[in-house]
């Protein structure tokens, strides 16, 4: 039998809920892979990490991130070394998959036209994070025609400050999951901004995202040592 984690960050001021929204996901994707074992495990849970892998045979690590940094390629693999768990092989994150990219562009399609805000987390520690984010960004603009730019909660430019967006304007988060920046922050920047348009579901939320999973786990792209979307 085939054995997969998805691991996520979670959230840290309440780790519950968004460890059972993962372990669903888990179930969701397992439904596409018969004879697969897949878990689940956040890193905001205690030591969840190391339970999840003891329990199986080392398999594949499909972190549920939206970039490949610190997460994927230092605490996650530091967290199994620690605990003595060796075997496991780390993929690339959702956020680097073509396949995840290739369904934004699907959803925007789906919604009829208007402008495209990418709203991501960002990152003041790193700039791969921004530059998958603006690549994106970017194929929206070319597929669509029509204006798409990315803005951030955690780097510039904010999305508390992004100006001249119609009420048919989409926004995008471009989060894996929801949880206090998706539900709390990001609409409390826009709200501050004046942005009069329609924020949609996370991608990560996207019906078609546990199918998306369950392939990329069939075949797996292991993670690179140093991330293509990098900034030259």
């Amino acid at each position: 039998m085939s054995t997969a984690l998805i691991v996520a960050h979670g959230q840290p001021s309440a780790p519950g809920p968004a460890a059972a929204a993962l372990e669903d996901l888990a179930a969701r994707v397992a439904a596409h892979l018969p004879h697969w074992d897949v878990g689940a495990a956040t890193l905001a849970e205690p030591d969840a990490l190391a339970q999840a892998a003891r329990r199986r045979a080392p398999g594949l690590i499909y972190p549920l991130f939206m970039a490949g940094g610190w997460f994927t390629r230092s605490a996650i693999p530091a967290r199994l070394a620690e605990a003595g768990i060796a075997g496991w092989q780390v993929m690339e994150p959702f956020g680097c998959d073509p396949a995840a990219h290739g369904l934004a562009l699907d959803i925007v399609a789906e919604q009829g036209g208007g402008e495209v805000l990418l709203a991501a987390h960002g990152s003041f520690k790193s700039a791969i994070p921004a530059a998958i984010a603006r690549a994106l960004a970017r194929r929206i603009g070319l597929a669509t025609r029509r204006r798409a730019e990315a803005a951030f909660i955690d780097q510039m430019p904010r999305l508390a400050q992004v100006q001249g967006w119609d009420a048919a304007a989409l926004c995008l988060p471009f989060f894996a999951m929801a949880g206090a920046h998706v539900e709390e922050d990001l609409p409390a920047a826009l709200a501050e901004a004046g942005f009069a348009g329609r924020i949609l579901p996370p991608l990560g939320h996207d019906p078609r995202v546990p199918a998306l999973i369950a392939e990329a786990l069939r075949q797996p792209r292991p993670l690179c040592a140093s991330c293509r979307f990098a900034p030259d």
